[in-house]
């Protein structure tokens, strides 16, 4: 035994470096060259067959280490040589290629996976990406598709039809979500949209199967919506039987997060476990009962295969999505080890299955699933008394041992996973205790059997959503509790390890008095200190939100948002995708004053989302009366020129527009709220999207227009931007905010060269993310979160080539 102990410890390290090597390579701005790759791999081999001649642990470790970043950075090396070459963005493209898996349905549209055959260009083979994330989309804001509704897209069916495609480009935030890293671990290296209304007409070539599986699931997602009348309900059941999490409604989506249930409505560890394990048990004890099948195989041995296989069938059948392959490594790690007839401790296998896991995706190791599923598992091993109790003689007694394991699990998870949760996500559902013992055994027992049952007996799909319909009215009732969610700021790296300490010591079985430890260890975390500007500055954030405006400004004590950025789509915004992740984790739990230049969506199409989520004190606007969103703040007020405040010593003046020409016939962009902020660091003007009539207005009033700072007026539109305007604003940074390759072609050449002709430092969207200034350091020039952040798989911020010609 203790040989075998001995041994899981030295693997158990050898795992650990594998990691850290793994880990290593993932904090890369940029990768070795193949040459260099090969160079590590080549020394860790030689290292590890060195290390295993003359068994020596240390060398070993090393020798994984180094393997663990060689062999991963290949992967990474192969996938960016995948890369859509920069001549063919935004351009027509003929592919012909195969459906690669279910589509999934959106408001305005659908978005596909397709693999690639064959592409030309202007009627040339040309080389794409083998793998691509096509969107048909049906219009929206006012827009049409020529192509109208899409047609009916099915896994495994070949279609050839002309798309313009685009390298992944997302948005870059403080502690916003790395869309650009999602992609690249899915194989994913270019994104676009089917253009039926260019080139050659969408033409489907065949029906085959390529993707039976994906073509099943298919099946089984319509099937279900046609047999289930409430769509809310059928969104439920069919993330649950097929792993479509899109079906879900956001309004349910948000009540899942904020009564923290979210986990159970997805194809999750959770569900593929049970899964396993109902099938393996299932299978041991009719395996039991033929005493040949146990002369060959025992049946435990027998059980525990079967329980794996069924979790791989599981997966693949709800999609084979990075959660459920995790999970399906972890087991299969579990089931290999324990028919070796190893004994490694429990802490040891945990770490071997995450080692397994980085092996098939290294990028895993960026997750917040992967965290979150692992440190479970680690907390309730941690939990775990010393022994177990006696078994009960009891049905009664069985069951009332039952509930109280129960309670006790989740309270571990639940308290052991809080400072994880405030770590990633800046907030905390204070109700998911109490909503998981409800929501536990009513979706894991009921509502995910139903919806899998559901596949052999359509019926069944009824009764799963009458359950989940009152699982909904429950759910909704526990997260309007006061107080339901905790939210905190982004909290420094010292005060998230102590954090986890503090987790581990206060689930760990030990005497109370000790728990208590845990108290000064994670009030850092829930409580952090908040750095604010100084009395009479002024800090400016723009965010990062792709085509549109949205701009933060703090003082001391208050906080002003100009604009909310666009609304995305019908379901989707900036407000709600963008600015209030970005607002929690800067401690932001009030809008003092929210401005709303005008009403293009691209300004205010994230308002409601902040009206609704957020006290917002005044909407300051030019928006006419009437406009849905006046009334949702505590007090509204048009925006007119002359009006000024002062906040913590720092002077706010809005120069236009004038009172006069809210009755007049002008377009949206002419009434634009121009807004000059003056502190003791600097000043900076936000213009809107005023254009060349409004700026020669401003001029010839003498208006305070001299600023350090300038919002480049409409994105850096040929309208705006006038020589006169930037003679009079002598700005020394100019911010444009703008999309990847927007449609527009903002910002333009005419407006780039004026501003580099008087020698302005200029930073746009897609080149510097989120743009963070404090009028401190040598420059004065502020700070980019894409080229600060950047690592090997995002890309440059570099303006595309075709905006300058």
């Amino acid at each position: 035994m203790n040989s075998g102990v001995n041994f899981g410890w030295r693997g158990g390290a050898l795992c650990a470096a594998w990691l850290a090597g793994v880990l290593a390579h993932l904090q890369l701005r940029e990768l070795p060259a193949a040459g260099g790759v090969l160079a590590v791999v080549a020394a860790g081999a030689a290292l590890a067959v060195t290390a295993i001649r003359r068994r020596r642990v240390g060398w070993a470790c090393v020798a994984a280490m180094l393997l663990g970043f060689g062999l991963s950075a290949g992967q990474a090396l192969h996938r960016l040589a995948q890369a859509l070459p920069t001549h063919l963005e935004s351009e027509d493209l003929v592919l012909d290629g195969t459906v690669a898996a279910m589509p999934q349905v959106l408001d305005n549209g659908l978005r596909f996976r397709f693999d690639v055959r064959t592409a030309h260009w202007n009627g040339a083979p040309v080389d794409v990406p083998p793998h691509v994330l096509l969107g048909w989309y049906a219009g929206f804001g006012g827009r049409a598709t020529p192509g109208g509704p899409p047609p009916d897209f099915r896994a495994g069916d070949r279609w050839r039809f002309t798309v313009r495609l685009r390298r992944p480009h997302g948005l870059r935030n403080p502690n916003g979500f790395d869309q650009e890293l999602h992609l690249f671990e899915q194989g994913l290296r270019a994104v676009g949209s089917v253009k039926p209304g260019s080139g050659a007409a969408p033409e489907r070539l065949g029906t085959g199967w390529a993707h039976p599986v994906e073509r099943a699931r298919q099946h089984v997602r319509d099937a279900l919506f046609a047999t289930v009348p409430g769509p809310r309900e059928a969104g439920v059941l069919a993330a649950l039987a097929v792993g479509d999490q899109s079906a879900i409604d956001r309004h349910d989506w948000q009540v899942f997060r904020d009564t923290g249930i979210a986990h159970l409505v997805s194809i999750s560890g959770l569900h593929i476990t049970m899964f396993a394990w109902v099938a393996g048990w299932g299978l041991r004890r009719l395996w039991a009962r033929s005493t040949a099948a146990c002369l060959r195989i025992p049946a435990p041995v027998a059980g525990r295969a079967g329980g794996l296989a069924a979790a791989l069938a599981y997966a693949a059948f709800a999609g084979w999505g990075v959660p459920a392959q995790r999970t399906v490594w972890m087991l299969a790690t579990v089931t290999l080890l324990q028919a070796a007839g190893g004994r490694w401790p429990l802490p040891l296998v945990l770490l071997l299955a995450a080692a397994v896991v980085s092996v098939a995706d290294p990028w895993a190791l960026l997750q917040a699933g992967f965290w979150l599923s692992f440190g479970a598992v680690a907390l309730l091993m941690v939990s775990s008394g010393p022994g177990a109790p006696a078994a009960a003689t009891r049905l009664w007694g069985a069951v009332v041992r039952g509930l109280r394991n129960g309670v006790k699990t989740q309270l571990v998870a639940s308290a052991g996973l809080a400072p994880l949760s405030l770590m990633l996500f800046q907030q905390v559902s204070v109700v998911g205790f109490v909503a998981n013992l409800v929501a536990i055994p009513l979706f894991t027992l009921a509502i995910t059997p139903l919806a899998l049952l559901g596949v052999l007996c359509a019926p069944l799909w009824l009764a799963g959503a009458w359950l989940v319909q009152q699982a909904g009215v429950v759910l909704q009732a526990i997260s309007t509790w006061p107080g339901g969610v905790w939210t905190s700021p982004a909290a420094p790296a010292w005060a998230q390890l102590a954090s986890l300490c503090g987790a581990a010591c206060l689930v760990m079985p030990l005497p109370w008095r000790l728990r208590l430890l845990a108290v000064p260890l994670l009030v850092p975390l829930a409580l952090p200190a908040v750095p604010r500007p100084a009395h009479g500055r002024f800090e400016l954030l723009a965010a990062d939100v792709g085509q549109g405006t949205a701009v933060l400004v703090r003082t001391r004590s208050h906080l002003l948002v100009y604009d909310t950025g666009p609304q995305y789509s019908p379901d989707t915004n900036a407000g709600e995708r963008v600015l209030l992740p970005l607002l929690r984790a800067r401690g932001e739990h009030h809008i003092d004053r929210l401005t709303l230049s005008h009403r293009d969506t691209d300004h205010v199409g994230g308002a409601e989302a902040l009206l609704t989520a957020l006290p917002v004190h005044e909407l300051l606007s030019s928006l006419e009366p009437g406009h849905p969103l006046l009334g949702l703040a505590q007090a509204d007020r048009r925006c007119d020129a002359g009006q000024s405040w002062v906040w913590d010593g720092v002077q706010f003046d809005v120069l236009h527009p004038l009172d006069t020409d809210h009755a007049r016939p002008l377009k949206p962009n002419a009434k634009s709220c121009v807004l000059r902020v003056q502190g003791g660091n600097g000043s900076a003007l936000l213009a809107g999207d005023i254009e060349r009539a409004q700026e020669a207005q401003l001029v010839a009033a003498g208006a305070p227009l001299a600023s350090d700072v300038l919002l480049v007026p409409h994105h850096g539109s040929r309208t705006s931007s006038t020589a006169a305007f930037l003679d009079a604003v002598q700005p020394s940074v100019a911010l444009i905010q703008a999309g990847y390759r927007n449609r527009f072609g903002h910002p333009v050449a005419e407006v780039l060269g004026r501003l580099e002709d008087r020698g302005v430092d200029v930073f746009t969207s897609p080149a510097c993310g989120a743009w963070h200034w404090s009028g401190d350091g040598p420059a004065a020039g502020g700070r980019c979160e894409r080229p600060t952040s950047a690592r090997y798989w995002h890309a440059r911020g570099t303006l595309p080539p075709d905006r300058r010609k």
